[in-house]
C-alpha cells in the first residue's frame, strides 16, 4: 500500500471512529435529560427488540445451548433477552452512577445498593496489605471498585479500553472519577499491577475474558484457556485472593458480595498451582453464572466459536 493510500484509509478510519463516538455521546447526553427509571425502561425495550436481531444473539444462543443443554430453546431465548436487558441497563447506569451510589454506607444497606461482606472491605482498608479481588462480567460489575472507593478501599483495576479511541478516552476519564487508579490492559500492565502489590495495595481483575495463551482449563465442561495473570501475581506476592460479584436485584437494586479469601491449590513444591488455581477461578465464575445466567455476557466469545457461528 502506498503512503498516500495508507494516510487516506487511516484518516477514513479515524473519521469513522469520531462519528460513532459523537453518536454515542449524544445518546448519553439525551439520556441524562429524562428520569433514570424512564431511561432504563426505554433502553431495555430497545435492547429486547434490537439484540435478538444481531449476529451476536446467534452466538449467545449457541453458547447457551452448549452450557445448558438441559434447557429448552424457549428458556435459552429468555436468558439471552435478559442478557440484552442487563447490558442496556449497564449503559444507562454509567450515566446515572452518582444516583446509584448515593446511599448510607455505615451498615452496607440503604438506597439502591446493599453490600454483603462489608467487614472485609473495612478490614482491608484498616489493615493495609497486598490483595487481589477478582470478579466477572455479571450484573453491574463496575460498581465493585466504585463502592470500594466510597468505603475508602482503593483498588487498582485492570481496564480493557474500547477499540474506539474517542470513546475509550471519555470512558477512562469517567471511570477514574469514581474508581480511582486504572491500568489499561496492554503491554506492561502486569508490571504496573505488580508494583501496586509491592506497595501493599490491592488490585482488581476480571477473570472470565477470552484468552488465547493461558492455562488449559474447563468452563461449563468445555475447553478454554484462562489468563494466568492473577495466579502469577498471587504466587509472587503470596497475597490474599477474594471473589466478589455484583447481582442485579428487582426494582433497580443491587447486591454486592465480597466473599472470604479463597485457599489456592499448591503443587508438590508448595507453590501456588497455575492450572489448578485457574480452574478454581473458572469454577467460581461458573457457579455465579449458573445462579443468574441472564446477568452474564453470553455474546462474549469465551469458547472461541465466533469464527464458526458468525460467518
Amino acid at each position: 500500500m502506498s503512503p498516500f493510500a495508507y494516510r487516506f484509509f487511516f484518516r477514513l478510519y479515524k473519521a469513522k471512529n469520531w462519528i460513532v463516538a459523537q453518536i454515542v455521546f449524544t445518546a448519553l447526553r439525551l439520556l441524562r435529560l429524562i428520569p433514570v427509571q424512564t431511561a432504563l425502561r426505554f433502553t431495555e425495550k430497545a435492547a429486547a427488540f434490537i439484540g435478538p436481531k444481531t449476529k451476536r444473539h446467534r452466538l449467545a444462543l449457541f453458547n447457551l445451548s452448549r452450557a445448558f443443554p438441559e434447557k429448552s430453546e424457549e428458556e435459552r431465548e429468555k436468558i439471552a433477552v435478559e442478557m440484552w436487558a442487563n447490558m442496556s441497563r449497564l449503559m444507562v447506569e454509567y450515566v446515572f452512577v452518582e444516583q446509584l451510589i448515593d446511599h448510607d454506607l455505615r451498615d452496607g444497606e440503604g438506597g439502591l445498593i446493599e453490600v454483603d461482606g462489608i467487614e472485609r472491605f473495612l478490614d482491608l482498608r484498616d489493615n493495609p496489605r497486598p490483595f487481589i479481588v477478582f470478579t466477572a462480567h455479571t450484573g453491574n460489575f463496575e460498581l465493585l471498585p466504585i463502592i470500594g472507593a466510597k468505603y475508602g478501599l482503593h483498588v487498582t483495576a485492570l481496564f480493557r479500553p474500547p477499540n474506539n479511541p474517542y470513546i475509550a478516552k471519555q470512558l477512562m476519564a469517567a471511570r477514574r472519577t469514581h474508581m480511582g487508579q486504572l491500568i489499561p490492559s496492554r503491554v506492561g500492565a502486569s508490571w504496573n499491577l505488580a508494583s501496586v502489590l509491592e506497595q501493599g495495595q490491592g488490585v482488581g481483575l476480571l477473570v472470565d475474558q477470552k484468552f488465547h495463551k493461558g492455562a488449559k482449563t474447563k468452563f461449563f465442561g468445555m475447553d478454554v484457556q484462562t489468563n494466568s495473570l492473577l495466579v502469577k501475581l498471587a504466587r509472587n506476592y503470596d497475597c490474599e485472593v477474594y471473589p466478589a460479584r455484583s447481582i442485579r436485584l428487582p426494582n433497580g437494586k443491587f447486591r454486592l458480595e465480597m466473599e472470604p479469601a479463597i485457599e489456592l491449590p499448591r503443587n508438590d513444591k508448595g507453590q501456588i498451582d497455575i492450572n489448578g488455581t485457574a480452574q478454581l477461578l473458572n469454577d467460581k465464575v461458573e457457579s455465579w453464572v449458573r445462579e443468574y445466567p441472564g446477568q452474564w455476557q453470553w455474546f462474549h466469545d469465551r469458547w472461541n466459536m465466533k469464527h464458526i457461528i458468525l460467518k
